[in-house]
């Protein structure tokens, strides 16, 4: 299929398909009504907001899982998966567009605070969403992080998410829930076909990956592949389960052979498209060098940082907040013994400083996993020193799964399930220990738990369903960011200031991550020049920037929210302490950031616009 085939498609089906939904609202949770019966008189605002929420889970049923929603009448999700055939996208957007219109058709006097907030989000993650699903190629994140170009590569694909929800995240506590595995292992091939489709179509269109992470990519899927041509991978969990199910031994057996007659074909011709787009795979980099590229890093920039900054705007915020924060290293550095060459010459001596590593290994492995445990419990009791509204969340830390290890970044988590049957986690890379010291891991922890992401997702869990569902990569990122600043003024580092020298290089990696991903993509740098700029301006270890610099190449402008949504957040708390002078209070300020949720950034200034009304009046 050619390009232009392919777009009118999608476009096409986008606009039919938007314009008949928009007249009524079925779908799973099938109210069957027009938009002007949705507004007041018929439903709360609460209840069109619980709609919406289910409306949209109804094409990610994935989600529901990981909530705990998928349950009563709304159990069916439990069995099935996301259409990621193009038609399946755009129904998804069909849905988005409805749904949009009776939102913004929704009377504000009828909302109160906390409902005009939630109305605002709604707004802003399906308007910004529905603008990437008319893009003629790509993965759109609805209301999350992941916007990707390549619907299949080294950390994106259903070959690599798939096995991790299925034995993370599907439950399997009893028949029913075994049945629904089985279901949804059955689902699994019409997945990968979905995308499948959309590969091909990308790769008649030009859009095809660098030749490095195509490398990666096929290096992992033949890994997936391996495991499913055996009938392990995704047969495990109910392999582990065979003498708790009723008829487990038969269920196993069944899975076993989906997974090697059905799913196992399926990924081999992931597998095989993969191998067509090495055969014209460049080096080149960035969106720049891609059909409609810069069309596509516009929106990426845009979805990922919640604000209409454009790529010289964030490149140049990038190196002025860098050298503000070199500003702030090179006295320690000097203090410590460290006192020539420029702070990223100094930073890269001090990760060679045995002192500062870890053990190689399984040795090395299991202090890094009691190191952050230990400063996940100094953490936990801090914090009623920094919120007057504590959570206590249900949390464990987790290595991420072998076969993902080459084309993850050093940690990631997020909050676990509405209803707290599912954990929220902390993914370590453990691939080598090498990724890691001791000055800069506590750092990471806390902005992958507490105060960080695992801490603001138990927020957003107490929120309408559809605020658990929606997340903006700069709010998420800038909170995790402003939590490792939270640590730090509570004194995490006062009594070891090499590890604040970790907490600023973390931030001023972050903005080393604004000049990287809008080099690469909007100033075509080489890779290599990415690779580079991290080491030599940052001192950030070679093995991690590496597989820092791929992860932006394949997730344009998502490593731009981090920065920007941090130092949004530093702006309004100064602009609150300004307004309210005595009154001022940082637990207050930290409260009504929090509770009112994931939300962009113009959205979040609202909400510390509204606390600082409060307390004045």
């Amino acid at each position: 299929m050619d390009n232009q085939t392919f777009e009118i498609t999608r476009r096409q089906a986008l606009t039919g398909l938007g314009a008949t939904a928009a007249l009524t609202l079925s779908g799973c949770t099938a109210v069957g009504t027009s938009v002007a019966s949705a507004l007041p008189g018929t439903i709360s605002p609460d209840g069109w907001l619980e709609q919406v929420g289910y409306n949209l889970l109804e094409h990610e049923p994935e989600r529901a899982t990981g909530l705990g929603v998928d349950t009563g009448k709304y159990a069916a999700l439990r069995s099935k998966l996301e259409d990621q055939s193009i038609g399946g996208q755009a129904a998804y957007a069909a849905t988005l567009r409805r749904d949009l219109e009776v939102t913004r058709a929704y009377p504000r006097e009828m909302l109160d605070a906390d409902q005009l907030t939630s109305f605002e989000v709604v707004e802003s993650a399906y308007s910004v969403a529905l603008d990437g699903f008319a893009l003629p190629y790509g993965d759109v994140a609805v209301g999350s992080w992941r916007n990707a170009p390549y619907v299949v590569i080294q950390n994106v694909g259903s070959y690599l998410d798939l096995p991790r929800f299925m034995e993370s995240n599907h439950p399997l506590n009893d028949g029913d829930d075994a049945q629904a595995y089985i279901n949804r292992l059955e689902a699994i091939p019409g997945v990968l076909a979905g995308e499948l489709q959309r590969m091909k179509s990308a790769t008649n269109m030009g859009v095809v990956p660098p030749d490095f992470l195509l490398a990666k990519a096929v290096t992992q899927m033949r890994a997936t592949l391996q495991e499913a041509m055996t009938g392990g991978g995704m047969a495990k969990p109910l392999q582990d389960k065979t003498g708790e199910l009723p008829d487990g031994r038969r269920l196993f057996s069944k899975s076993e052979e989906i997974v090697k007659n059905k799913i196992a074909p399926a990924l081999e011709a992931q597998l095989a498209e993969l191998y067509r787009q090495q055969n014209v795979a460049t080096s080149d980099p960035g969106m720049a060098q891609r059909p409609k590229g810069d069309e596509w890093y516009a929106w990426a920039l845009r979805a990922s940082t919640t604000t209409n900054l454009s790529p010289d705007e964030v490149h140049q915020q990038g190196l002025e907040e860098l050298a503000s924060l070199h500003a702030e290293m090179d006295p320690i550095l000097k203090e410590i013994g460290y006192t020539t060459g420029t702070v990223g010459e100094r930073m890269t001596a001090l990760g060679n400083d045995p002192r500062y590593k870890f053990a190689e290994g399984d040795p090395g492995r299991a202090e890094i996993m009691s190191f952050i445990e230990n400063r996940v419990d100094w953490i936990k009791s801090q914090m009623p020193r920094a919120f007057n509204t504590l959570v206590d969340p249900n949390m464990e830390i987790r290595r991420i799964p072998v076969n993902e290890e080459l084309g993850a970044p050093g940690a990631y988590g997020g909050a676990g399930s509405k209803d707290g049957t599912i954990p929220g986690r902390m993914w370590i890379n453990l691939r080598t220990t090498d990724l890691h010291r001791k000055y800069d891991l506590a750092d990471l922890t806390y902005h992958e738990t507490i105060p960080g992401h695992v801490w603001e997702g138990e927020y957003s869990n107490r929120l309408p369903l559809i605020r658990s569902i929606l997340a903006f990569n700069a709010f998420s990122e800038g909170w995790a960011l402003y939590g490792e600043q939270i640590a730090d003024e509570l004194g995490a580092y006062d009594e070891f200031k090499v590890g604040r020298l970790g907490y600023l290089q973390s931030l001023a990696f972050r903005a080393c991550r604004m000049v990287v991903d809008t080099g690469l993509h909007h100033k075509r740098w080489s890779r290599q020049k990415a690779v580079d700029f991290f080491v030599q301006r940052n001192g950030s270890k070679p093995d991690e920037v590496a597989s820092e610099v791929d992860r932006y190449c394949s997730w344009p402008g998502q490593a731009c929210g981090y920065k920007v949504g941090h130092s949004e957040i530093i702006r309004q708390r100064g602009l609150a302490k300004t307004a309210l002078g005595g009154k001022y209070d940082f637990k207050a300020f930290n409260d009504a950031v929090i509770l009112g949720g994931n939300a962009p950034l113009d959205v979040m200034a609202k909400n510390v616009s509204r606390y600082v009304s409060r307390v004045s009046t």
